[in-house]
């Protein structure tokens, strides 16, 4: 790391880390004679395998989780690559100023500590902000998803093979924790058919780029500047091509904190409002079912992962976000496209387990 800071001109810098979260990553604030940077170091360990876009559903499987789930893992490339894309689109992704992606390291423009969470926790004035953030999405989904984020980093597709994938957690990690026995075989061939059901029913529509990881702590405000620049963009190096309703259902239905349905509702109307001002209007009644779909599968991978922090990888805190993470699916699931799932859910996971503690 340090040959890495001295070859790009930052070796003599004040070096501060900051607290992880859920990834691997780690981060640091790089300050040299007054000016600032983020330093990402990202540990590599075994290469992560990918697949190219047209490899089978069989052959990801083979290549491990990471493969099916269409994630970056340890290749820091796909940030840098993805910055590139969105700032290309005039949005606020930081700026990159050197990169050893070999060895998992890049220094970034540093956007600030004005996290969306912190600043709504501060007093922030929330409808702007959800209308700021909605915009940006706007912008992002007046284009097709591009095939590829660079020469050599195409943008996978966020296909059923991955989907299902992510809800598999859910049967794999918090039903035991919730049950006390693992899934049954015909549980989880239960679970997967009527996901499959559901996703096989917007698989024709059309993609765009996803962060997919769209909420208030990965959003930065910066009042200073104009129009969509005003929103930070980060950790998106998992991006995929897929629905235009998954990155605002992780804005409206955050994990993390509480967004009210009044606020949820209102970011969605200025959404629309936005995709219909630039000229590409969407099928309300079409969209609103594609998002309780695509929030009724996001929020069950949620379920599934943080159960699998806590089991796995010894982060019990994550099991605090459960109830509320359980009823953004439960309303998701009231959805009349989704009643045969709702009846799953509530025969195999009654609402008196899906909270747990520790």
């Amino acid at each position: 790391m340090m040959d890495f800071l001295r070859d790009a001109g930052w070796g003599a810098a004040v070096v501060t880390p900051l607290p992880g979260d859920a990834s691997t990553r780690r981060y640091a604030r790089l300050s040299l004679n007054g000016r600032k940077a983020m330093l990402m170091d990202q540990p590599q360990g075994a290469e992560t395998p990918t697949a190219p876009p047209g490899a089978s559903a069989e052959e990801r499987r083979a290549l491990g989780y990471n493969a099916v789930a269409r994630l970056a893992g340890a290749d820091c490339a796909r940030f840098v690559a993805a910055s590139a894309w969105l700032r290309g689109h005039g949005l606020a992704a930081p700026e990159i100023h050197a990169a050893d992606c070999a060895n998992g390291f890049v220094i970034l423009e540093d956007l600030g500590d004005a996290l969306f969470a912190e600043v709504l926790a501060d007093g922030g004035d929330e409808q702007a902000l959800y209308e700021a953030a909605v915009e940006v999405l706007a912008k992002i989904h007046a284009h097709d998803a591009p095939a590829a984020l660079s020469a050599d980093k195409p943008l996978f597709a966020y296909d059923i093979t991955a989907l299902i994938a992510e809800i598999d957690l859910l049967t794999e990690w918090f039903l035991p924790l919730a049950l006390g026995r693992a899934a049954t075989a015909e549980e989880i061939m239960e679970h997967r058919a009527l996901w499959q059901a559901a996703l096989a029913t917007i698989g024709g529509n059309r993609r765009v780029f996803v962060h997919r990881d769209y909420h208030a702590q990965n959003l930065l405000w910066l009042p200073e500047r104009a129009g969509i620049a005003r929103v930070g963009l980060i950790d998106f190096q998992d991006a995929v091509a897929g629905s235009a309703a998954y990155d605002l259902i992780s804005l409206v239905e955050d994990a993390r904190r509480d967004v009210s349905l009044v606020t949820a509702q209102a970011a969605t109307a200025h959404y629309l409002a936005a995709m219909a001002k630039q000229g590409t209007p969407l099928d309300e009644t079409e969209f609103r079912r594609e998002m309780a779909v695509m929030a009724a599968q996001r929020n069950a991978k949620i379920v599934g992962i943080f159960a699998r922090l806590y089991k796995r990888d010894g982060k019990p805190r994550y099991l605090a976000y459960l109830p509320r993470v359980w009823g953004y699916l439960e309303r998701d699931l009231a959805h009349p496209t989704l009643s045969d799932m709702r009846t799953w859910y509530d025969r195999v996971i009654p609402k008196d387990k899906r909270a747990v503690t520790v």
